[in-house]
């Protein structure tokens, strides 16, 4: 069975703050994708309501992410995330089937 992390952060804008968010999440893009043990980091828009953005990462183990975690600009998304948007995040292992 795989060792890998996935989180899945979802994003609700406040009013009048998505292009905010969207520059913030934008700005991370490049770090995160850098780092050690990143295998995915998008960030994707709801097509029913462009204000509800998901963050979609997938690291090699719970080692990369927990050094995610650390990094400056996850720290700078930290420190204003929550005057940005309404945020709900979930960390998942993968689910042996079949």
């Amino acid at each position: 069975m795989s060792n890998t992390v996935k989180i899945m952060a979802i994003l609700a804008a406040r009013p009048d703050r998505a292009a905010e968010l969207k520059a913030l999440l934008t700005s991370l893009l490049t770090h995160s994708r850098q780092e050690p043990g990143n295998l995915r980091w998008d960030i994707w828009q709801d097509q029913g309501d462009p204000n509800r953005l998901v963050l979609d990462e997938l690291y090699t183990d719970k080692a990369a992410a927990a050094a995610h975690r650390e990094t400056a600009h996850f720290k700078d998304y930290v420190a204003q995330i929550s005057n940005l948007a309404e945020r709900t995040a979930v960390v998942l292992d993968p689910l042996e089937v079949g």
